[in-house]
């Protein structure tokens, strides 16, 4: 995309006029006083700018982010870039599925890693707008305005490649992880499931007891994963290079595992969807109450 038609984070803090976040900059630390990793902010989109603000602690969305760089050894056309926006769907089904696409082998970003679907905010998009279009994208399902009660769930801060081992950083995102509540079951969104195979290499529908296991996993930690009795493999849909479907099954290994912290990645769940899909347990959780 055209640099001047991206849509690029800007940050308001203490009353001060909204700025343009640099490249180089940790949204999170600028937000945090004491260098903590975790904050709540409000945001908006105002004429294709999406300004954050700092948040009361209990009345905001949370704000995380894994790792951060200096500026020093990045090349001054990289620095120059801006923050860019992304928005991921978190799509619920009735019976309380989520689903995960594996991206393509060939992308240059964060290739055969498990994640929802989404992608950039284009101009004069809302955010919602922006997250059915890269849901029917990416994966065929066209969803109505109407019928899915969106709700923001929590915004993630991107780095790629996400460890310094992997190289110096090429892309700095805000991902805002979106909500969206399907009145229909996984079976009869499978259906109309019709993946793009630039994009997408396979798909799968997660339960509750799946996700816990996959955020049990956490990136950089050691602690024991929650298996929870499941099963060796499950099922997934395998997407041919012509976009065909087909029944297969996947290790539950992979989908635990753990980012890498030096050396090539691996298949494996995405950090910032770690994150996003514990926030939708706590959901669950609440809407139970």
């Amino acid at each position: 995309m055209d640099k001047m038609r991206r849509i690029l984070v800007y940050v308001c803090k203490d009353g001060a006029a909204q700025q343009r976040a640099q490249f180089v900059q940790s949204i999170t630390g600028h937000f945090s006083d004491g260098g903590r990793d975790e904050v709540e902010v409000n945001c908006s989109l105002d004429k294709n700018q999406f300004v954050l603000h700092r948040a009361e602690r209990g009345r905001g969305i949370p704000l995380q982010v894994r790792r951060t760089t200096g500026a020093s050894a990045i090349p001054l056309d990289v620095q120059q870039r801006g923050i860019d926006v992304g928005v991921a769907i978190i799509l619920q089904t009735a019976n309380q599925r989520v689903l995960l696409t594996r991206r393509a082998k060939e992308l240059r970003i964060f290739p055969n890693v498990w994640v929802p679907p989404g992608g950039h905010v284009e101009p004069d998009e809302t955010l919602l707008d922006a997250g059915l279009r890269e849901l029917q994208e990416e994966t065929g399902l066209k969803l109505e305005q109407q019928e899915v009660s969106p709700k923001i769930l929590g915004l993630w801060e991107s780095v790629y490649p996400p460890m310094l081992s992997r190289g110096l950083p090429q892309r700095h995102h805000i991902v805002i992880y979106m909500l969206l509540l399907s009145s229909l079951s996984h079976l009869q969104l499978q259906a109309s499931l019709s993946p793009s195979p630039a994009e997408v290499s396979a798909c799968l529908w997660a339960d509750s007891r799946l996700v816990r296991a996959i955020v049990s996993a956490v990136d950089g930690g050691e602690g024991e994963v929650q298996v929870d009795g499941l099963p060796g493999s499950i099922s997934v849909s395998q997407v041919s290079t012509e976009g065909a479907l087909s029944d297969s099954t996947l290790p539950v290994s992979v989908l635990i595992s753990r980012a890498p912290v030096s050396g090539p990645d691996v298949e494996r769940v995405s950090t910032g969807t770690k994150f996003a899909l514990e926030l939708w347990l706590k959901s669950l959780e609440t809407s139970d109450l």
